[in-house]
């Protein structure tokens, strides 16, 4: 085979080898509501199209991951190194035995053969990115296409999205008539003030409907403070919390969170998803707060027919 096919991008920072036990006692059936598998190339090739070649982060190692951690199952998304490609997908979620929902990515050629084949294992919504070093970005009426085809389903559509293109895109974003999941915060400039305009205008998005769900991940992607200095310090990435305590105190039914495992095009650290799962205690407060986090939104979005069984 064509090994370039498998060629780490220079640089790339691989997964964490020896992630830490979390100390925050999570609910029973806790979900890891966003994080990804990347081939192995060798067994489903990454994409010709794509902007970056990952590690390999298999199913069996991000499930490792997930019995490690304490959690109990998995929202895997497609990666953009495997474009519409969604082999890997769903082989992590034939071998998940039920423990693993899937988000796809489509195009609107897709036949309705490949759509049930995807729903019957486990797929339950499509993604739109419009972050433009990842993708070259869809054009409008190609992803309006792929909401026709996915809406009969009861999918729903995440996006991923710069909280500066928001005024451009959020009249796109609202006029889609499924529900949609924002993908980690919206990805706000935590330099700026949680109570001023950009963050406003976000959470005003959010109020625009009330099927709009969020995913409070990806602080290590957001914070200008990093990770802590000493091994033993618990308190990393305290910048992002103001925003992503605000999100889960007015949206507490329409929040959801992810490891983002393996963590794909970070520069400058690789972190702990231990540590990434004890950020949770200055997130959402222990009890309620936390379930509906982590068990009851992610049940009821991605096992509706489970939840409360």
């Amino acid at each position: 085979m064509d090994t370039e096919t498998v060629e780490k991008t220079p640089g790339w920072l691989d997964w964490h080898p020896a992630p830490s036990r979390p100390r925050l006692a999570l609910p029973e059936g806790a979900v890891d509501a966003h994080c990804h598998v990347f081939g192995p190339g060798e067994v489903f090739p990454y994409a010709p199209e794509r902007k970056y070649t990952p590690c390999d982060a298999s199913a069996d190692q991000l499930f490792a991951l997930r019995d490690h951690l304490g959690l109990a199952r998995n929202v895997i998304v497609q990666a953009t190194c495997h474009g519409s490609d969604n082999r890997a997908l769903l082989d992590a979620l034939r071998r998940s035995a039920g423990r693993a929902r899937g988000v796809a990515t489509v195009r609107p050629g897709v036949s309705e053969a490949e759509l049930r084949e995807l729903h019957e294992a486990g797929v339950r919504g499509v993604r739109f990115n419009f972050v433009r070093r990842l993708v070259d970005v869809t054009p409008a009426e190609e992803l309006r296409a792929v909401v026709e085809r996915i809406a009969p389903l009861g999918w729903h559509v995440v996006l991923y999205f710069e909280a500066a293109d928001l005024a451009e895109l959020a009249e796109f974003f609202l006029s889609i008539p499924v529900p949609l999941v924002v993908d980690h915060l919206g990805r706000p400039d935590v330099s700026k003030d949680v109570d001023g305009p950009e963050f406003g205008a976000f959470l005003d998005f959010l109020r625009a409907r009330e099927d709009i769900w969020c995913k409070v991940s990806c602080p290590e992607r957001l914070s200008l403070t990093g990770p802590p200095a000493l091994d033993g310090e618990r308190d990393a990435y305290r910048d992002v919390v103001p925003f992503a305590r605000r999100v889960v105190a007015e949206f507490p039914d329409r929040v959801l969170w992810g490891t983002d495992w393996p963590h794909p095009n970070l520069k400058g650290h690789m972190p702990d998803d231990g540590l990434l799962v004890d950020h949770l205690r200055h997130v959402a407060p222990a009890g309620e707060p936390l379930r509906r986090l982590l068990v009851d939104n992610p049940m009821r979005l991605y096992w509706p027919e489970e939840e409360g069984s």
